[in-house]
C-alpha cells in the first residue's frame, strides 16, 4: 500500500513553506527600516493557506473559459503579498515599524517551530511504521 503524503501530512507541509515567505518578507521589512519611501508588505497567512489547502484537495476554482481569471497561479508561486496600513507613518513616507516587525518576526518563528516539531514527528511516526516498530 502506498503512502500519501498529502494525507499523512495534511497541511502543515505548506504551512512551513507559508511561514518561510513570511519570514522573508519581514526579514525585508526590516531590513528596509531606514529606507525613505519603503511600504511595508506582509502575507495574509490563513487566506494563503486556505488557498493552499483547497489546492492540495482539489477543491480549487478551476477555469472553464480561457478569459476567466487564473486564481491557482496568482498563488502557486508566491503567496499574495499586500501592503501594511502603518499605525503612524513616518514623515519620509516609509510605514516600517521596527517594533511590531519585530514581535510579527519572532510570533512567525514560532509558527514555523510548532509546525516543523509537527512534521518531523509525523515523518518519526511514518518512519516506525514502515520499520515495523
Amino acid at each position: 500500500m502506498a503512502i500519501n503524503f498529502n494525507n499523512a501530512l495534511g497541511v502543515h507541509e505548506q504551512a512551513v513553506n507559508l511561514r518561510i515567505q513570511r519570514a522573508e518578507v519581514l526579514a525585508n521589512n526590516l531590513a528596509n527600516a531606514d529606507t525613505p519611501g519603503f511600504k511595508a508588505r506582509d502575507i495574509d497567512f490563513r487566506a494563503a493557506l486556505g488557498a493552499a489547502e483547497a489546492q492540495s484537495q482539489g477543491l480549487a476554482m478551476t477555469r472553464t473559459d480561457d478569459q476567466h481569471i487564473d486564481t491557482a497561479a496568482a498563488m502557486s508561486e508566491r503567496a499574495a503579498l499586500m501592503y501594511r496600513n502603518p499605525h503612524q507613518p513616518s514623515l519620509d513616507g516609509n510605514t516600517v515599524d521596527a517594533q511590531q516587525e519585530q514581535a510579527r518576526f519572532m510570533r512567525n518563528a514560532m509558527d514555523f517551530q510548532a509546525s516543523f516539531q509537527f512534521l518531523n514527528s509525523k515523518f518519526t511516526g511514518l518512519s516506525k511504521a514502515i520499520t515495523g516498530e
